[in-house]
């Protein structure tokens, strides 16, 4: 039997079974759609999470005031005050690995122009803290190191605070905003980067000097956190062992003596993230392969009842000598009146 006669079989018993067909094909379309569809869910969250971290900065390092045990008193982050300005400056001109570096402090409170008042965060920082976090400036100008150094009342605002500090959609540049009674000038206005992976509106905030928010607000002299920028993110440990060194050796810590800070970067956050989103691509893998496998079934039971109808049929042209391939050949071999006489005699 050559290629030929098989499809036209083949066809044949396609149309004389249109419904069993479409079942059977609409069974395995289903179970391979709902592989395909979760497979690219889990494939499009992987890459919408990379792209927002890539977005914070993905060789971002994060230093804060570690944990630490005083006598037999342990001591909470928000206790400690072991990050100091040198250890910034050291950060700044003694590393290799870091192309950015910034200290930050802030504070919460109550913004006020005239009539409207918004609450929000203060961020203290250096101009390094834009290329770090990848923030720029839509409108007006950063802050430079004169008003570092003069600790000016100077600020950039968010799109949100802008939002809500000047619902009539005036110009903020150059307008004065208060702070806690502190009185701040609006120097520029961030671009606009929405929420992050986490839900947080990354344009609900206020940038200043650090040293204005640490002198006039605070009125502290060490910082909350210091803010670093790797290289490249391949060197994100080198640079974090590096840090480690250098904050180590300033306070004088012994080798058996835990750190007194501590040290994230944005590649833990994306390992972290990346291991969930691959365990619910494979979660919803395992749910679209049950459909899959429900239409395996489905096309196994429509298979078995085939084969059932001509159980009588093949048993009874078995017992007068038929091979298997002329069971195979039947519609072949046989008119149609043989068809009618053996099925007649298959119901008798």
């Amino acid at each position: 039997m050559n290629i030929g006669n098989l499809l036209k079989i083949a066809l044949k018993a396609l149309n004389n079974n249109k419904l069993r067909c479409f079942l059977t094909m609409l069974g395995i379309i289903i179970g391979v759609a709902s592989v395909i569809t979760m497979l690219a869910i889990g494939q499009g969250s992987k890459n919408s999470i990379k792209a927002q971290i890539s977005e914070m900065g993905s060789n971002m390092i994060m230093i804060h005031p570690g944990n630490m045990q005083r006598g037999s008193v342990r001591q909470s982050a928000d206790d400690m005050q072991t990050l100091k300005i040198p250890d910034y400056e050291a950060l700044r001109d003694e590393t290799s690995y870091i192309s950015a570096v910034s200290p930050m402090v802030n504070s919460s409170g109550q913004f006020i122009n005239g009539n409207n008042n918004y609450p929000s965060s203060l961020y203290g920082i250096t101009p390094d803290y834009m290329e770090i976090r990848k923030v720029s400036v839509a409108d007006g100008e950063m802050f430079d190191e004169a008003d570092i150094k003069s600790a000016a009342k100077v600020c950039l605002l968010g799109k949100t605070v802008v939002d809500n500090l000047f619902p009539d959609g005036s110009n903020p540049i150059g307008r004065v905003v208060r702070f806690n009674k502190i009185p701040l000038t609006v120097v520029g206005v961030l671009e606009s980067k929405g929420t992050n992976s986490m839900g947080m509106d990354q344009d609900d905030v206020v940038l200043a000097p650090y040293t204005t928010v640490m002198k006039r607000v605070l009125a502290v002299d060490y910082l909350q956190s210091i803010f670093c920028s790797a290289l490249s993110e391949e060197m994100t440990d080198q640079a974090t062992d590096e840090i480690t060194s250098i904050l180590r050796s300033r306070h004088k810590l012994k080798d058996d003596a835990d750190d007194d800070f501590d040290i994230r970067s944005q590649q833990e956050l994306s390992e972290m993230m990346n291991s969930t989103s691959d365990m619910m691509t494979v979660l919803l893998a395992c749910i679209a392969g049950i459909s899959l496998l429900v239409g395996g079934i489905g096309i196994m039971n429509i298979m078995y009842v085939s084969v059932t109808e001509r159980t009588r049929e093949i048993g009874l042209r078995m017992s007068i000598g038929a091979r298997g391939i002329d069971i195979r050949n039947r519609d072949r071999q046989h008119t149609p009146a043989a068809q009618a006489a053996v099925s007649r005699t298959c119901d008798s």
